[in-house]
């Protein structure tokens, strides 16, 4: 078996028989399905206890966030790939095959993104790979424009843990999903340091996934998610940029974190999300940093310029959104 499927769930009921039936459709067939379950109050346990005998459950004491539900998944595969699954999603029916596929064309690919679409919206795009800018924006590269369109295959900065597979192997080297994050940015993270070592992050166009969205969390903006998001901002920086990317960026961050504290001030989130920032000074050095490696120094550099190119590749994004 090449392939685990780990869905991490919390209170993730009424969307579980659509996501577990869409992976029941698929094209290619010698996969486990794993679901990780973090003390969900609804009925997702009794339901999968129930209906589905052949999957693999792990039912966590306490809501420990979608970071240790997905190390628990990693670590109870014995597969070489492992795919990571939101609950909230419905896949096309070759969205296993097209994803497996793509990481074993090339060995020194860690992760590989799904075209992910709005599932309330099927015209649209929900993600494309992620994006991350000099201004330490997180961005969804493609959200909002037309599904029709990101049809070529490409490197990109980061998966989206949403919809995305993962080369189980690096995972010894760089080490899994960090779970002071608790939740959200934590993809980006383990991609970042994926680059450091010198591996790949992929963007599928075939493997297509429709997302619900924000599923567990409720809405796209509220006071957890702002409040982690942010705090976790301050540790995808600290850990991963090295001391020389932080003096050279220094300026551009400053500036993404004063037009982010805007925006959510005009929404009512400001204090939320200074509250964040503060817990992510005040907490930073219980992150676990990677080790800086000289003979890392091209993969210093070559992930600099990613930022940069990134960065543009977001405006030009954001100018073509908004002129359709």
């Amino acid at each position: 078996m090449k392939v685990s499927v780990v869905i991490p769930n919390y209170n993730g009921a009424k969307f579980l028989e659509n996501c577990i039936k869409s992976l029941k459709s698929q094209s290619y067939k010698d996969f486990e399905t794993i679901i990780v379950d973090n003390n969900s109050k609804d009925s997702s346990v009794s339901f999968i206890h129930d209906n589905y005998k052949d999957i693999k459950l792990i039912a966590l004491q306490d809501n420990f966030g979608f970071s240790r539900a997905v190390n628990e998944g990693i670590k109870a595969s014995c597969a070489e790939y492992v795919i990571l699954l939101n609950n909230d999603t419905e896949v096309d029916v070759d969205f296993v095959k097209n994803l497996l596929q793509s990481i074993e064309n090339d060995t020194k690919t860690f992760s590989v993104a799904s075209k992910m679409i709005q599932l309330k919206n099927p015209t649209l795009l929900d993600s494309a790979g992620d994006l991350y800018t000099i201004i330490g924006w997180g961005v969804n590269r493609g959200a909002g424009r037309s599904s029709k369109l990101y049809n070529k295959k490409q490197s990109v900065f980061s998966a989206c843990a949403g919809a995305a597979i993962y080369r189980k192997s690096v995972f010894d080297e760089i080490g899994l999903f960090d779970e002071s994050h608790f939740a959200y940015l934590e993809d980006l993270d383990i991609c970042y340091r994926a680059l450091r070592y010198g591996y790949k992050n992929k963007y599928e166009p075939t493997a297509i996934c429709k997302h619900y969205g924000s599923g567990s969390s409720g809405s796209k903006y509220n006071e957890f998610k702002i409040r982690l998001s942010s705090r976790n901002s301050i540790y995808l920086n600290y850990k991963n940029m090295t001391l020389i990317q932080k003096i050279i960026n220094f300026i551009p961050l400053l500036l993404g974190y004063f037009v982010k504290y805007l925006f959510f001030a005009k929404k009512g989130f400001g204090k939320i999300y200074i509250n964040g920032l503060k817990e992510g000074f005040r907490t930073r050095r219980n992150c676990s940093k990677p080790k800086y490696k000289i003979s890392h120094i091209p993969h210093y550099i070559k992930i600099e310029f990613m930022l940069i190119l990134d960065t543009f590749a977001y405006v030009f994004d954001w100018i073509l959104r908004h002129i359709h």
